[in-house]
């Protein structure tokens, strides 16, 4: 458990914590899709621009007079069908990891969300008063608003 999610003493009981606990790391799990997804998708189109690039440049342009001789050149080098192969299983991947990243994020949503609707159950008698303080750490080091249910 986190040391400043298990430093909360009596302010929270023990499924609490660990419910604040799940929310926490739903949270990290979707901001690395999320981080992720970026970096990979950002790769494989800068990867298709280079690949577009060199073929203009050492295909398309040089040997525009005909289709054949295009198709020829290109097929000629095993290493443009790899290059073309690379970046259309980055574009895959892409695609896999926003599935992952949509899953993810809606895990998040409907256990932050859960923890809003059972606040006054979680939160009983003195501790309602101070669980504004664990809603201010959670925003503050992990950026989860338990105020308010909308995104």
């Amino acid at each position: 458990m986190n040391s400043l999610i298990s430093r909360l003493d009596d302010w929270t009981d023990l499924a609490t914590k660990q419910m604040l606990q799940n929310v926490i790391e739903r949270k990290q799990k979707w901001d690395k899709f999320k981080q992720l997804h970026l970096i990979v998708l950002w790769s494989s189109v800068f990867f298709a621009f280079c690949f577009l690039y060199y073929c203009y440049a050492r295909i398309l342009g040089p040997y525009s007079y005909s289709f054949e001789a295009m198709f020829s050149v290109f097929f000629s080098k095993q290493s443009h069908l790899y290059a073309f192969l690379f970046i259309f299983g980055m574009f895959g991947a892409v695609k896999v990891l926003y599935n992952k990243k949509e899953k993810a994020e809606k895990e998040y949503h409907a256990l932050r969300s859960e923890i809003i609707d059972r606040s006054k159950d979680l939160w009983k008698e003195d501790s309602w008063k101070r669980r504004h303080q664990v809603y201010e750490l959670l925003k503050k080091e992990w950026d989860i608003n338990l105020y308010h249910v909308s995104k």
